[in-house]
């Protein structure tokens, strides 16, 4: 069993859309739950709004020390994945989360002010525990072809942290998702939907390529 931390202490990187969606689409091949340790509970109201049955089990407004229990009890699950509080504030609660953490998705949109907040976690929080993590391009604009090699040179070059090679685009319907319930594995595939499911699927094939080597059920 993995565990897989979604975190970044910049709020508004999208955190909710990509546990929910990368667990969907994990889901698609193993057996997966998501837990929500922010006191936000986007996931919570996101899985409340589902229109049918979600493809992974789901246990919202837990305790993060509850993870390290997971593995004592030897679950059935392959992944775990854990969306996580997006503040200062709440620096413990994310502690401990990356304290039974195997791996980090670190989300980080194509703004300025998001850069100092995302390496601020990297820097104190992730790699003094020396956890394996990615950092992941998220809500790029489609109609600016320049924008992810722009970025993609600043983590590899400026910055020289690890990034998975897929990003994901900003589609209408990420924004609808959350309202509607709706994840990758629900969707019609539409000329609006599609590119977004594809982006979903690379980076959790990505994702899962990572895991490989080290996943024992």
């Amino acid at each position: 069993m993995e565990i897989i931390a979604v975190a970044n202490q910049k709020g508004g990187v999208g955190k909710t859309t990509v546990t929910m969606q990368l667990a969907a689409a994990l889901a698609r091949r193993a057996a997966v739950l998501v837990v929500d340790v922010d006191r936000q509970q986007s996931t919570v109201w996101w899985a409340e709004n589902a229109a049918v049955a979600l493809p992974f089990d789901f246990a919202g407004n837990q305790n993060p020390k509850m993870l390290r229990r997971l593995k004592d009890l030897r679950t059935t699950y392959d992944y775990v994945l854990v969306d996580t509080p997006g503040s200062l504030e709440d620096t413990d609660v994310l502690g401990s989360v990356l304290d039974a953490a195997d791996f980090v998705v670190v989300p980080l949109t194509p703004e300025p002010l998001a850069v100092e907040p995302t390496m601020r976690t990297l820097g104190r929080l992730i790699e003094p525990r020396h956890l394996r993590y990615a950092v992941l391009l998220n809500r790029i604009d489609p109609r600016i072809p320049s924008q992810p090699p722009v970025w993609e040179e600043l983590l590899d070059t400026t910055f020289g942290v690890p990034r998975f090679a897929s990003h994901l685009r900003q589609y209408r319907a990420h924004a609808e998702a959350p309202v509607l319930g709706s994840l990758v594995t629900t969707m019609t595939r539409t000329r609006r939907s599609r590119n977004m499911v594809d982006d979903i699927t690379h980076v959790s094939d990505e994702l899962a390529a990572h895991l490989a080597p080290a996943l024992v059920r």
